[in-house]
C-alpha cells in the first residue's frame, strides 16, 4: 500500500505542482487548501507524511507552525515538511525546534524537494517497522515458569481475560507487569481494540491530566488523552502510585461516573474502556503515608495480579534460560547457546529480575555466538556486578565466634543447595549427604524457608 502524504497550502498553483510531484513519485496524496481543511484532514486519519506551507491566510499567524505542533501532538514520528515563501532564519529553527523534518523555502527546488519527500516517507516506514517488530517481539514472549506463584498467575489471566472487571498488578521492576497486562488483552473480548499504556512514572506532574484526559484548544483542534484513544479496548497505567493525588481524585470521578471532559472541554466524553494498573510499590504503605488515595485503590483493585520477584521463585530461573536461549538464538539466527554452570546464576540475587535474566541472555548471545564456556562465564560475572546478599564473605565473618561463623557457613550453603536443586528436599538431602528428617530440622534451625 502507497504511503499517504498530506499536502497543505493556501496557493492552488502550488498545491497541484505538489500533487503531481508527489503522485509520481508513487504516493498517495490529500489535500486541504486552508488551516480548518487541514485540521479536519490531520484529525479524520493521520497521514505518513505531511507537507505544510507557513502561512496559509494574509493574517500575521504562522498556522502551520500550528499544524506542525498538532501532528506532533498526535503522533511525533510522522515527519513534517514545512515549506515556507517567506522565510527566515527565526522561522527555520522554531520549525525545527518543533520538530519538523525538514524546511524548504519556495521557490523550491524539485530534486532537493524529492529528496526530502522520499527520506521522509523511508524515516517514517522505519519507526513504523521498528515499532511493529518491538511490539510483536514483546507479544512474543510467553509468561514462563513453573513455580507456584506463576503458574497460578497464569490461572488468573484465563479467568479474568474475558470479564470487564479492573485489575492491580503489584511486583517488583523487571517481573513481567507489563507483560501480564498484554497477555490478558491478547486473549481477551477487547483483543482488536487498542492497547495503551500510560507511565505514571514517565510523566511530568503538570501533564498527567493532559494526557489522560486530552486537550481542547483555543482553535478547535483537540489533542486525545489515552483514555480516548484506548476506547473499547485497554488502558495500563503503569506505576499508577506515581499520579499526582489531585489527578487521583479526578480518575475517581471518572470510574464512578463513567464519563469525563477533556481539559477545556465543554462536553462529556463517554468511558468505554477496561482499566488495568501496576506498581512496584507497597500500596498499603503508600495510602497510609497518604500518597494514594484509599477509595481509589479500592476502585481500581477489584482483583489482584501479585508477582513474585525472581530470587523468590528460583526454579523459574534454569526455566527462563532455556526459554530465552530458546527464542533470542532465533531471534538473531544464532546457533543456541549451552550454559553448563548454574550456580552462581541461582544465588545471584536478580535486582532486575526477569528483565535483567533476559538482558543477560541477550548480551551472551551477541557476544559469545560461539560455545566458549569461559568467555560466557566471563559475561556473567561481569553483567551480574551487584553481590548476592547471601553470598558467604569471610572478612565479615571474622568479627563472630566459631559457632557463629559455622552458623553462616552452613546457612549459606544450605541455601545455595536448596536453590541449586529448585527446593527438591530428597535431592538435596542427598547431595549434602544428610537424612530427610535431618535436613528439615537443620533447615528450622538455621531459619531457612523451604520453597516450593
Amino acid at each position: 500500500m502507497a504511503n499517504e502524504i498530506l499536502i497543505v497550502d493556501d496557493n492552488p498553483d502550488i498545491r497541484n505542482i505538489l500533487n503531481e510531484l508527489i503522485s509520481d513519485l508513487g504516493y498517495t496524496t490529500r489535500i486541504a487548501a486552508n488551516y480548518q481543511q487541514a485540521l479536519a484532514e490531520i484529525d479524520k486519519k493521520l497521514p505518513d507524511v505531511a507537507l505544510l506551507d507557513v502561512k496559509l491566510s494574509n493574517t500575521e499567524n504562522n498556522e502551520g507552525l500550528k499544524l506542525l505542533d498538532h501532528i506532533k501532538n498526535k503522533n511525533k514520528d510522522i515527519p513534517v515538511i514545512i515549506i515556507s515563501g517567506h522565510a527566515n532564519i527565526e522561522m527555520a529553527v522554531d520549525s525545527l525546534r518543533l520538530g519538523a523534518f525538514e524546511f524548504i523555502q519556495k521557490p523550491f527546488d524539485k530534486s532537493r524537494l524529492t529528496n526530502f519527500i522520499n527520506r521522509a516517507v523511508e524515516h517514517f516506514n522505519l519507526k513504523k517497522e521498528n515499532k511493529s517488530l518491538n511490539e510483536k517481539l514483546f507479544n512474543s514472549f510467553d509468561i514462563v515458569g513453573e513455580s507456584k506463584n506463576i503458574l497460578n498467575i497464569k490461572d488468573q489471566i484465563k479467568h479474568l481475560a474475558n470479564s470487564d472487571s479492573r485489575i492491580f498488578i503489584t511486583g517488583p521492576i523487571g517481573s513481567g507487569k507489563e507483560l501480564v497486562a498484554r497477555k490478558i488483552h491478547l486473549i481477551s473480548n477487547r483483543k482488536n481494540k487498542p492497547f495503551i499504556i500510560i507511565n505514571g512514572a514517565l510523566l511530568n506532574s503538570e501533564k498527567y491530566e493532559k494526557e489522560l484526559f486530552g486537550e481542547e484548544l483555543i482553535d478547535g483542534s483537540i489533542i486525545y488523552g489515552a483514555l480516548e484513544k484506548s476506547t473499547g479496548g485497554i488502558l495500563l497505567i503503569d506505576e499508577v502510585t506515581e499520579i499526582p493525588l489531585e489527578t487521583q481524585s479526578k480518575i475517581l470521578r471518572v470510574l464512578i461516573d463513567q464519563k469525563f471532559k477533556r481539559i477545556n472541554g465543554k462536553h462529556d466524553i463517554n468511558v468505554n474502556v477496561r482499566i488495568i494498573c501496576s506498581t512496584n510499590k507497597d500500596l498499603s504503605n503508600e495510602i497510609q503515608i497518604g500518597n494514594f488515595r484509599e477509595d481509589l485503590f479500592h476502585r481500581l483493585n477489584v482483583f489482584n495480579i501479585k508477582l513474585e520477584p525472581l530470587n523468590k521463585r528460583v526454579k523459574d530461573i534454569p526455566i527462563l534460560l532455556e526459554y530465552f536461549m530458546d527464542k533470542l538464538s532465533d531471534i538473531y539466527n544464532i546457533r543456541k547457546i549451552k550454559i553448563n554452570d548454574f550456580n552462581f546464576l541461582l544465588n545471584y540475587d536478580w535486582p532486575g529480575n526477569v528483565r535483567e535474566l533476559r538482558n543477560l541472555v541477550e548480551r551472551i548471545i551477541i557476544l559469545s555466538p560461539g560455545q566458549n564456556q569461559d568467555k560466557i562465564n566471563e559475561i556473567i560475572k561481569e553483567s551480574l556486578t551487584k553481590t548476592t546478599p547471601h553470598e558467604f564473605n569471610i572478612s565479615e565473618n571474622l568479627s563472630f565466634t566459631l559457632r557463629e561463623a559455622r552458623e553462616n557457613f552452613e546457612r549459606e550453603y544450605l541455601s545455595s543447595q536448596l536453590k541449586k536443586f529448585s527446593g527438591n528436599i530428597s535431592k538435596t538431602a542427598k547431595f549434602v549427604g544428610m537424612e530427610r528428617s535431618a535436613l528439615h530440622r537443620k533447615l528450622k534451625l538455621l531459619g531457612i524457608k523451604e520453597f516450593n
